[in-house]
């Protein structure tokens, strides 16, 4: 009875042995439980790097707008200073800061059509790219007028464009303060940016005073050498040469001409001065019928050509009057004019 007894407790005291299907579904449970833990590492990795990129492209769109809109604002203050005050600027200098602005425009517009665009930006960058599309073309047709409207014959109808250019720009600043901007602060504040906000781009300078026509012209006409107002040195213009329908004419005897149609003058006209003249008027008289041509502008030493249509056409021999019209500051014309006689056949 005791050995029996003694026999019993002894098995009590045996450790059960657990069974080796239940070691072998331990271990793959922590081995699953450990590739998950690193799947989720690996995936908050990756969410982490896309999410930094993401706000680094974001940020950088976000620091390249700026950069273009603080360009584009020193190119606002230089063009609207020069108007507001062209100091001792002439009419040449004048015109090439100008077409130094519109370069410099035209590269802004460049580097916006290329600039990298995280994709929550596509619709501000759209407007954006319209914005200076618009500010790019308003500045070519402010420097292709600008000569003209510096000079007489023409001048009224070129700062008439000039001003409508105004109100271009003005056009492209009401685009980007009230979609732009705000669309481009938006998605950078729904992006947890902050300190990267867009700056305001106000190119023409509050107010009304350059959509005027009239503040545009008095502007212009302070502009030394425009409106009648020559700058030092000599001036002077010369007449060269003059054909018609191809057709070389000479002072001296009658040439003969045949056209078919209305026939054009051409009149060559050389700057004999030492500074650029502006607006120079030419007219040609036939039969008491006085046609008016111009030339917008002509550099020192160069020679430009004004081409005029004979309305109606002359029959027969006629004599052609034709003059160019003197500029501020010229003290002799007597090159500036002279009569040929032409046989129309």
């Amino acid at each position: 009875m005791e050995d029996s007894t003694a026999k019993r407790v002894g098995r009590r005291q045996r450790p059960a042995r657990r069974p080796e299907r239940q070691q072998i579904l331990i271990r793959r449970g922590l081995a699953l439980g450990g590739g998950l833990l690193l799947l989720i590492l690996i995936v908050l990795g990756v969410k982490g790097c896309l999410d930094a990129r993401k706000d680094r492209a974001l940020s950088d769109y976000a620091r390249n707008v700026t950069q273009v809109v603080e360009e584009t604002d020193q190119t606002s203050e230089a063009l609207f200073g020069k108007l507001a005050d062209p100091g001792g600027l002439s009419v040449t200098e004048f015109v090439n800061e100008v077409e130094a602005d519109r370069s410099a425009m035209d590269n802004f517009a460049s580097r916006v059509d290329g600039l990298d665009t995280p994709g929550d930006m596509g619709s501000a960058q759209d407007s954006l790219e319209l914005v200076y599309l618009l500010r790019q073309s308003a500045m070519d047709q402010i420097a292709e007028q600008i000569s003209t409207a510096l000079g007489d014959v023409g001048s009224e109808k070129a700062t008439a464009k000039i001003t409508r250019q105004m109100q271009v720009l003005m056009a492209s600043d009401v685009l980007y303060s009230t979609v732009v901007r705000p669309e481009t602060d938006v998605v950078l504040a729904n992006n947890g940016i902050a300190g990267s906000d867009v700056p305001k781009s106000i190119f023409v300078p509050e107010g009304t005073r350059w959509l005027e026509e009239s503040e545009v012209s008095a502007a212009l006409g302070s502009v030394t050498g425009s409106s009648g107002t020559s700058t030092p040195g000599v001036h002077g213009l010369g007449l060269i040469g003059v054909s018609v329908g191809g057709t070389e004419l000479a002072a001296e005897a009658a040439t003969s001409v045949t056209s078919e149609g209305a026939p054009e003058v051409e009149v060559q006209v050389q700057n004999q001065g030492e500074s650029t003249e502006n607006g120079i008027t030419v007219s040609v008289t036939v039969n008491g019928n006085a046609l008016q041509g111009d030339i917008s502008m002509i550099g020192a030493g160069e020679t430009a050509t004004a081409s005029i249509l004979l309305t109606p056409t002359p029959k027969g021999e006629v004599t052609l009057e034709v003059k160019v019209d003197t500029v501020p500051g010229e003290q002799i014309s007597e090159n500036n004019e002279a009569s040929y006689a032409v046989s129309f056949e």
